[in-house]
């Protein structure tokens, strides 16, 4: 028997259909701030933010995904992500985040003239999604 609190949610990236299903619950970050999104949500359209996503497929089984950019679309029914970048923990190199989150640190801290402070700083976030994301 279906879960009554279950509703759609599809997550599109450019070169594919990264998830589709019936979930009870997805969090993600937006630039507003973490969103938890449950069926009959208020519609609502938000940008996404640099995070870890959490799609609630179960009680017992929740996926995770680095989630660094795009649009959400929230219905009552039906959650629609339009992700710029999007990965599962098994296709992060978690080496090269943790390269670039040094980067992004040793940017942010010498604060050099020229450097884009702003880059640094979103670069800085993708790789803590990154991190987070491979090592849950």
């Amino acid at each position: 028997m279906a879960d009554e609190r279950a509703f759609k949610l599809k997550v599109i990236a450019p070169d594919r259909v990264f998830y589709e299903g019936d979930v009870i619950m997805v969090e993600l970050t937006t630039t507003e701030g973490e969103i938890g999104i449950l069926k009959k949500h208020i519609p609502l359209t938000a940008v996404i933010a640099p995070g870890v996503m959490y799609i609630k497929e179960s009680e017992e089984k929740i996926r995770v995904a680095s989630l660094i950019a795009g649009f959400i679309e929230i219905l009552p029914e039906e959650v629609t992500v339009l992700a710029e970048i999007v990965e599962w923990p098994g296709e992060i190199d978690l080496n090269r985040a943790k390269e670039a989150k040094l980067r992004a640190e040793r940017r942010l801290a010498e604060k050099a003239l020229g450097t884009d402070l702003n880059r640094a700083s979103l670069a800085l976030k993708r790789s803590v999604a990154r991190i987070e994301a491979a090592e849950k």
